[in-house]
């Protein structure tokens, strides 16, 4: 089985675009303002994955799925996640809203009718269990004594079956400092529950807009890149958030009874590699 995670997609309404700070490279540069268009990055990425083979099972976008909540940007969110080829399911971040997200893809079945947007795929050989860690108003997240109720009976439910978390929120310090400011509350109780259940190979979360990885809690958890603009990869303390035009990337899961569950990083869109 093959998972597809992009992340932090940030689609903004049609005909406007998406607003970031970034920085020139001297230390005492000065941030300017960048916008981009988010929506043409998410079109090349469904691209890439729809010309992968072999192609993934099934796809995740996990959070900060666009930029304001709003209505007119889920509906374009759904226009660009149209053509993907797979199954694809949706989790919240810090930029998204739950009734206008619920209401956009309510129909596809899989996000309860009501409270929180968390839920198990049962289909394939790797199970997945999403988590639902946005705090209405706030970048941080949040894993509530009820979020994290429903996940262990989630995970005690189906002990013998290999499983998969997905989360926006990271359960961990990155050493990017702007970032784990606004980073997951009440990581140790997520710890607690996942300690109690071996079945978890994997946390795969986004909000970090890199690729970094952290033992946690006898598993392995995970972010992956932004499909458009990156976090700069600045480890100087209480440095200032700014974004650096790296190529956008995802990530795809490998799940294999024999091995485990591997994760390969990529990148995709113009850029000269080799």
């Amino acid at each position: 089985m093959i998972l597809a995670q992009i992340t932090d997609t940030h689609i903004v309404a049609p005909g406007t675009l998406f607003r970031c700070p970034v920085q020139g490279t001297a230390p005492d540069a000065e941030r300017i303002w960048r916008e981009l268009d988010t929506a043409q990055y998410l079109a090349r990425a469904v691209i890439a994955l729809n010309a992968l083979v072999p192609r993934p099972d099934v796809a995740v976008v996990t959070g900060d799925l666009v930029d304001h909540g709003e209505p007119a940007e889920y509906d374009r969110l759904r226009q660009l996640l149209a053509p993907l080829r797979m199954p694809v399911f949706v989790i919240p971040g810090n930029h998204d809203a739950r009734e206008p997200l619920r209401a956009a893809f309510g129909g596809d079945g899989y996000l309860p009718a009501a409270g929180y947007l968390q839920y198990a795929i049962e289909d394939y050989p790797l199970r997945l269990v999403t988590l639902d860690t946005l705090i209405p108003g706030k970048h941080d997240g949040m894993l509530c004594a009820e979020r994290l109720r429903w996940l262990d009976a989630a995970l005690a439910a189906q002990p013998a079956r290999p499983t998969a978390i997905l989360m926006h929120h990271p359960p961990f310090a990155t050493g990017i400092t702007y970032m784990d400011n606004y980073g997951l509350d009440n990581a140790a109780g997520l710890a607690e529950v996942v300690g109690r259940h071996p079945q978890v190979e994997r946390i795969l979360c986004g909000h970090l807009h890199r690729a970094i990885d952290r033992r946690f809690a006898g598993t392995v958890a995970g972010t992956a890149p932004s499909t458009a603009h990156q976090v700069r990869l600045n480890l100087v303390p209480d440095a200032r958030l700014s974004f650096i035009f790296e190529p956008p990337g995802y990530q795809l899961h490998l799940w294999q009874a024999e091995t485990g569950l591997v994760t390969h990083t990529a990148s995709f869109g113009d850029w000269s590699g080799v």
